[in-house]
């Protein structure tokens, strides 16, 4: 009886964590008290995750993570990698990945990536290179450097703990680098070829100010039903008349469609995002051609308003405006800026349909503001201003502390002088004490949906183990491949961890799957370190879909890509992956 509560508990979260028809923190709070409730676990045990040193690790990386950003250590890296580059755009794209890869496989990912989308799509504008031919790339190698430390990604803390707990070693510092290293390069010299091959190569919107030698201003346009434009191309309505034009991208009722991708012609009501020339826009203004869809409209380029200037800003995963309504933020109406539109998965909301929608992390706002306010907004944490690279560092001067007490904590838990627990959570006394960070900085880093998840499946896991769920279920597995070598068993279980990763979070992934193949591996009578090590690769093989992980979520808005982009790029990447793992874990952790 308490199999089928465990398997009715587990569909349901399973359910509930894809279609996230709720909050994945509501349903990992609702996994605790169904099995408290049930009596599966008793309260103590229900709770147990949230004290799970893995837990407390994971929040501790997320402290040290913000620091190292908000003192400008990381950022300073990466400026003088573009300064390093030059006038190359090939060299300093790979300069970019690069640095992205190494900073991501000593802090967490998603701050990285967050750090350096604008730095990558100010390159792109620099070198008149599109952005969509990047920016996914930059997502996935985040995921494949994060796989070569213990600290890299969250789950690989997470599998070392249950590692440790199921009365087998906790993972090295470097154990990972073994293979982590290898798959890191050859994903890394995949993406660099097969990206710009496979990817769109529509222009960003950010690319739009001080190019060609004068400003060049992002503006909002609707098609009326009796302008001369209605049945041309986009390009053919503007390139006679209005030279400087160019049309980023055209909204048809709430589609996004991109001109250089999508064959159309224009019809009536539809908007036009486009940048240009003052006088351009100035004289298109003047015709019957087109309208401000706003009163207010994004550019009104007469008097004092010429230097009033529209930017993209994307929503990133530590914003405090996730979940909040726009008309509840200080962003639509304000002195400094406002939002004009918004842009979520390839539908564009109008300001009469976004003021009630809730934000989610990679919505874009289109934001209208003074161009003597750009500081401003560049200041404020909750969004990333992607028409430039961000300038705002905060105390910089304790850059070097921030990254020597880093470098510290890396070194005292790689030589076994210190827990990773211990070593981590030092590190953040260290830095709040020495003001790398402050505690309000500390509190907004802390991911409280990631870790209440965390301790949620953590909670699941240990009932499947307690009531002998995860024994069936493995079991069941072994059925399907009865008189099979155990490397191809292997191989189908990073199969089907990594087709979990693709719709759960990577670390729910690893938590529930984790009893399975220890099971799994009891079950063949073999060591069971290769399938924990097929758990912690496969788990973070989340390539093939833009909600495997958050990095993707958070590219897919500025990149502007369709949910196939990821299935054509991430599925051979997805593939190297367990193919190189199947075939080297054997090797480096024997059976």
């Amino acid at each position: 009886m308490e199999i089928w509560i465990v398997s009715v508990i587990l569909v349901g979260a399973l359910y509930f964590l894809i279609s996230e028809k709720l909050p994945v923190d509501v349903t990992a709070i609702g996994i605790i008290a169904l099995l408290a409730i049930t009596g599966i676990l008793s309260p103590a045990e229900a709770v147990a995750g949230f004290a799970n040193p893995a837990v407390i690790t994971v929040g501790a990386m997320f402290l040290i993570s913000r620091g190292l950003i908000r003192t400008g250590a990381v950022e300073y890296l990466s400026t003088q990698v573009v300064n390093v580059a030059g006038g190359n755009a090939r060299s300093a794209m790979l300069l970019v990945l690069l640095t992205a890869a190494v900073s991501s496989a000593f802090i967490n990912n998603t701050p990285v990536v967050v750090l350096f989308i604008p730095v990558l799509i100010s390159m792109c504008c620099r070198f008149g290179e599109s952005p969509s031919q990047y920016l996914i790339t930059l997502s996935y190698v985040s995921i494949l450097a994060g796989t070569c430390t213990l600290i890299g990604t969250s789950t690989n803390i997470l599998v070392s703990d249950m590692s440790a707990r199921y009365g087998f070693q906790a993972l090295g510092m470097f154990e990972l680098a073994r293979l982590g290293i290898p798959l890191a390069v050859v994903g890394l010299l995949f993406l660099l070829v097969a990206a710009p091959r496979l990817m769109p190569t529509h222009n960003n919107p950010a690319c739009q100010l001080n190019r060609d030698g004068g400003k060049r201003y992002l503006a909002e346009l609707l098609i009326p039903a009796d302008s001369a434009m209605v049945g041309q191309t986009p390009d053919a309505a503007f390139n006679r008349q209005h030279p400087s034009i160019e049309v980023i991208e055209v909204i048809r009722r709430q589609t996004v469609y991109y001109p250089d991708r999508d064959r159309m012609t224009l019809a009536a009501d539809d908007r036009l995002l486009v940048k240009g020339g003052a006088s351009d826009l100035l004289r298109l203004y003047e015709t019957d051609s087109t309208t401000l869809p706003h009163v207010t409209g994004p550019m009104d380029l007469t008097g004092g308003a010429a230097e009033r200037i529209t930017v993209e800003a994307v929503i990133p995963p530590l914003s405090a405006l996730v979940g909040d309504r726009l008309t509840d933020t200080d962003l639509l109406q304000s002195d400094r800026f406002h939002v004009i539109a918004v842009e979520r998965g390839g539908a564009h909301y109008g300001e009469r349909s976004f003021r009630e929608m809730r934000l989610r992390t990679g919505d874009i706002l289109l934001v209208t503001l003074p161009w003597v306010k750009m500081d401003d907004l560049r200041a404020r944490g909750d969004l990333i201003v992607v028409e430039e690279v961000h300038q705002q560092i905060v105390k910089r001067h304790k850059a070097g502390v921030a990254a020597l007490i880093f470098a510290a904590m890396v070194l005292l838990a790689s030589c076994g002088v210190l827990d990773i627990l211990v070593a981590a959570v030092s590190a953040v006394l260290l830095m709040l004490v020495t003001g790398c960070l402050q505690m309000r900085d500390a509190y907004r880093s802390l991911q409280g949906n990631v870790l209440v998840l965390i301790a949620g499946t953590l909670a699941l896991g240990a009932a499947m183990e307690k009531t002998g769920t995860s024994h069936l279920y493995a079991q069941y597995f072994l059925g399907f491949f009865e008189g099979l070598p155990t490397g191809f068993i292997l191989g189908s279980f990073m199969v089907l961890t990594s087709l979990s990763t693709q719709l759960l979070s990577n670390n729910a992934t690893a938590v529930l799957l984790m009893p399975i193949a220890v099971s799994t591996a009891i079950g063949l009578g073999v060591n069971p370190k290769p399938f924990i090590m097929a758990v912690c690769f496969g788990a973070s093989a989340c390539f093939a879909t833009p909600i495997g992980y958050q990095t993707n979520l958070l590219v897919y808005g500025p990149g502007g890509y369709r949910f196939s982009d990821y299935f054509k790029l991430g599925m051979p990447l997805n593939l190297i992956i367990i193919l190189g793992g199947s075939w080297w874990i054997p090797k480096l952790w024997p059976f």
